[in-house]
């Protein structure tokens, strides 16, 4: 037998709304995202016959509904992604990055790059284009990029490869666009040579199950934003567990290290991009060593 409807009044409901989500996401949701609560929650609300968030957050609190909860939480997300963001850091990444990894790591021949945070795949596929497209560098090499998210959603979405045409209109050179992705209907999908590339996982970064052994290149942009500095801490001391000496971190723009990790340091080669703190201390040359 179904409970009674707890009435919940718009304030409530915004508590009840954001405790969901910092609860299953660590996230924050901050001023600037809570003014637009109803507008993101509006397929939401359609797709479980409710009439507002007053009503959805009465649901929740009454009933238990795995399928609505994540329903909200994807929504509530910043899946805000689009190809090559920040055309300044992928240029980085394959004039400067790349080269000195592929330097670094010859001997093993061996690059593992993890996109923390990917949402919808739009980075994780840039970077493999940026591979494929100077294939003949990484001849004989083992790549490996892993691509998490906590949202299933963007986690499908990324793993289908499909791509409205708005989304490949942004930041996706043409010439990319017809190389590696081919007309699906109105749509466009990623050649499987490039999906075969990225292993996409749902996963929190608060307790990683997907990231295993130490990566080469780690990006986690835009996703600090949203935790407090207590959850920043978690992150960045996850993330320095899964680096070795020469690992290389990028963060978004609005992000940073400073005070925020004691691993950790601006790194000295590329701007706005971090590095081990012992290592850079010590003049990283020696062999790789994990953290712990």
């Amino acid at each position: 037998m179904a409970l009674p409807a707890v009435p919940v009044s718009s304030e409530g409901a915004t508590r009840i709304l954001s405790g969901l989500l910092e609860a299953r996401t660590g996230q924050i949701l901050s001023e600037s995202r809570a003014w637009r609560i109803e507008t993101v929650l509006k397929p939401v609300l359609r797709t479980h016959g409710l009439r507002d968030i007053d009503e959805l957050a009465s649901r929740l609190l009454r009933s238990r509904n795995p399928g609505l909860d994540e329903d909200v939480v994807h929504a509530l997300l910043n899946n805000e992604s689009s190809f090559f963001r920040d055309l300044q850091i992928f240029d980085m990444i394959r004039r400067q990055i790349l080269p000195q990894l592929r330097e670094k790591r010859a001997r093993e021949r061996r690059l593992r790059i993890w996109s923390a945070g990917c949402s919808t795949g739009q980075e994780a596929y840039s970077l493999a284009i940026q591979l494929r497209n100077e294939a003949e560098l990484w001849q004989g090499w083992r790549i490996e990029i892993l691509a998490t998210d906590i949202s299933r959603a963007a986690i499908d979405q990324a793993r289908s490869g499909v791509f409205p045409q708005i989304d490949v209109q942004r930041g996706l050179p043409v010439a990319d666009l017809l190389t590696w992705f081919e007309p699906a209907g109105d749509d466009w999908r990623v050649s499987p040579d490039l999906r075969r590339m990225i292993d996409f996982r749902q996963d929190n970064l608060f307790d990683s199950r997907a990231a295993t052994g130490a990566y080469d290149l780690i990006l986690c942009r835009n996703v600090l934003l949203y935790f407090t500095q207590e959850r920043r801490h978690a992150v960045l001391d996850l993330l320095a567990g899964r680096s070795h000496d020469q690992s290389v971190l990028l963060l978004g723009a609005g992000e940073t290290v400073i005070g925020q990790s004691e691993h950790f340091v601006p790194h000295p080669d590329f701007r706005g991009a971090y590095g081990r703190k012992r290592a850079l201390a010590a003049g990283a040359g020696g062999p790789m060593r994990c953290a712990r």
